[in-house]
């Protein structure tokens, strides 16, 4: 029977939208709006080059597409086109908004028509020694290009005379990927300037083209956005690693599925890039947009003005069990730890390698990486290690999304300084978050581990809300052990009792636990789910959540992103309430709580509920059996729950609604940083 489901992609962007919220909030400090206008930008991008490239791919499909999807893929990009213009109508209202109230805090955008005496010469100056340099003109009068770079900023560049000669035309690439986007001009008085490298650009096109003769210039922004999909067949004599890195090259001339460009190029000159480069309505969407194209990079807007424009950076807390002058090992064996990142350091992380990698008694040190931060020192770690004689491990996911160029590198420098490198399988990602280490103790060797929700990346834990368990618990740190030897031994499947593992046991686990909820609930006991979860889609688990609210469970779900459960519908829904946390950390974290008849069970998990998470990712939920943790989690959750400021009510047509009434006022960021600074309340 079918189930009364959202569109995923259509509720994804109700997600994005609330991003945009952020932008729009005066109550929000000036210079954090800009970013989150930029983080709106960033995740749409990659919303084309993955989601709306699929839909793409289903639709030449034809009928077999509505079947997989039980939709019409082309009727769901419909709705997603309308979304996206409606949002990006709001997008620019917003942007103008804060430029006028960036002036008034003396903080000025310029563009090439603005500039005082001053300000042009140093343009011209900057342009001559740091931009010039990097700008490679492409003529593209008489010859067809589609040699366009996913994602890159072009100014598409019309040389005129006023009579006779029929115009020249050129694409440059706006070197973004090597200058920063903003260049901060010299003040006049209290008021700071900033300029657009294109621009700086813009001003100076008559240098670049000075060997042709015209009268006038005319320079239009246009970006090409490419389907991220990596094909990586391959051949069977190629490695998985060479199968990569061939998908790698074949990504950068993907089909196009989106073409923005300025809505005031001349429509002649539009058709002529359009047919320069190949495209057509079918692969990609011709988008008409603003002046300024990848605005993503106003994430990284110039930080100028007063400290009022900006959050305060609140310092990451210590943890009060751990001792610092104490072995980490000797803390872990005295307890089960819980760090909540960014409140708390992950520096934690690293100490805990770092110490493994001198500790005279360890003999193994065993962790998976799907993204790291650059220059990591995670990294770093784990090469010290080798070389003090360790023996590391490391199962590198080479096929984590836009991050798989680098990961290949950090592959060939761990091999070359001695660690043995684990590579996945297509068509399977490691996505759990696992360290193991081994250490002789007592003539025995004790197992201490580390599982987590989020990446081993100093860079994203002090942006992303997640968690990370320490423990020496053998119920635990053993089946993590079993989870390492079957990645080594090619994916060999076991059984757990403790751990939830996908693909082997966490969907039936998790089927499982939600049944038992419906028994208890149907016999009269107490029955109730708290679940948190960046995405919710899986047919198969919302089919079983409905159940359970019919037959009276009380189920709260904090879900971030995708949402594709309809809550708060009688009769099929009425016992789930549902609210979405959008504030200044990137909500990622994934905890359960099932109430399993008045003895709770804990969970803290790499996995959303997705199909891919469940049945075709290596995922791990890990227990939580201590009771002082999962206190913690208890309060994190229901602080998170009690938010009236950040979070919003999901209600069945995907407009979350603040609860701006309610008082007292709780902001969960901030009071979750108060509650681990000053101890759980009494």
């Amino acid at each position: 029977m079918k189930i009364k489901i959202q569109n995923k992609e259509i509720s994804w962007l109700a997600f994005n939208g609330r991003v945009l919220q952020e932008g729009a909030d005066t109550t929000v400090p000036l210079l954090e709006r800009i970013k989150f206008l930029g983080i709106f930008s960033s995740n749409l991008d990659e919303f084309f080059r993955v989601r709306v490239a699929n839909l793409k791919r289903l639709v030449l499909l034809g009928k077999k597409a509505a079947k997989i999807l039980n939709e019409d893929p082309n009727e769901i990009l419909k709705k997603i086109q309308e979304t996206i213009l409606t949002q990006q109508t709001n997008f620019q209202k917003i942007y103008q908004q804060i430029l006028g109230e960036l002036e008034q805090q003396n903080i000025i955008v310029v563009d090439e028509k603005r500039l005082n005496s001053e300000q042009a010469e140093f343009v011209r100056n900057t342009f001559r020694q740091t931009v010039r340099p990097r700008l490679v003109p492409l003529m593209i009068n008489g010859h067809r290009t589609s040699k366009l770079k996913d994602g890159s900023i072009y100014l598409a560049i019309r040389l005129l005379r006023d009579k006779g000669t029929t115009a020249r035309h050129a694409l440059i690439e706006i070197p973004t990927d090597v200058l920063p986007r903003f260049l901060t001009l010299p003040p006049v008085g209290a008021s700071q300037y900033i300029m657009f490298l294109d621009d700086v650009i813009r001003y100076c096109l008559a240098d670049v083209f000075a060997i042709f003769k015209y009268d006038r210039l005319e320079a239009y922004s246009i970006k090409l956005t490419r389907d991220a999909e990596l094909d990586i067949n391959g051949g069977l004599e190629d490695s998985y690693m060479r199968k990569i890195s061939k998908g790698l090259e074949q990504r950068k001339s993907g089909r196009p599925v989106r073409f923005g460009y300025d809505s005031q190029i001349p429509e002649s000159f539009l058709r002529l890039l359009v047919k320069k480069l190949r495209l057509n309505k079918v692969d990609s969407d011709l988008i008409s947009e603003s002046r300024y194209l990848n605005l993503k990079d106003l994430i990284d807007f110039p930080n100028l003005g007063s400290s009022h424009l900006q959050e305060t950076n609140r310092i990451p807390l210590s943890h009060r069990d751990i001792e610092s002058q104490r072995s980490f090992f000797k803390n872990i064996k005295k307890r089960d730890i819980l760090l909540h990142y960014p409140y708390q350091t992950f520096a934690y992380v690293i100490d805990f390698l770092r110490e493994a990698a001198i500790d005279p008694r360890v003999t193994d040190i065993k962790m998976t990486l799907y993204r790291v931060a650059n220059n990591s020192n995670v990294i770093n770690a784990l090469i010290n290690a080798a070389k003090n004689g360790k023996t590391v491990t490391v199962v590198m996911e080479l096929q984590a999304r836009f991050d798989e160029e680098p990961n290949i590198q950090w592959s060939e420098k761990l091999e070359a300084e001695g660690v043995k490198v684990i590579y996945g399988m297509a068509g399977v990602k490691v996505h759990a978050k696992m360290i193991l280490i081994s250490r002789k103790e007592k003539k025995t060797t004790v197992l201490y581990a580390n599982l987590a929700t989020g990446n081993f990346n100093e860079a994203t834990a002090l942006v992303y809300s997640d968690h990370g368990l320490f423990t020496a618990d053998p119920r635990i740190t053993n089946e993590v052990q079993k989870v390492f030897e079957g990645l080594e031994a090619h994916y060999k499947r076991a059984s757990f009792r403790h751990l939830l593992v996908s693909p082997s046991n966490m969907r039936q686990k998790l089927i499982k636990l939600i049944d038992n909820e419906i028994s208890n609930a149907r016999n009269g006991k107490q029955a109730y789910m708290i679940i948190k979860l960046n995405n919710l889609v899986d047919e198969e688990i919302i089919k079983k959540l409905y159940k359970a609210s019919n037959a009276g469970v009380k189920i709260k779900l904090m879900v971030r992103g995708m949402f594709s459960l309809i809550p708060q519908v009688k009769g099929l829904s009425e016992n789930i309430q549902a609210k979405r946390l959008v504030d200044k950390f990137l909500e990622h974290t994934r905890l359960f709580v099932f109430c399993a008849g008045g003895e709770e069970k804990y969970y803290l998990s790499s996995a959303d509920w997705m199909p891919r998470n469940l049945d075709s990712r290596v995922e791990v939920a890990c227990p939580i059996y201590d009771k002082k943790i999962q206190r913690e989690i208890k309060d994190f959750l229901n602080l998170q729950w009690q938010d009236n400021v950040k979070a919003s009510i999901m209600n069945s047509d995907l407009k979350g609604k603040r609860d701006d009434a309610a008082q007292p006022v709780v902001r969960a960021q901030y009071e979750i940083y108060t509650y681990l600074t000053d101890g759980p309340r009494t």
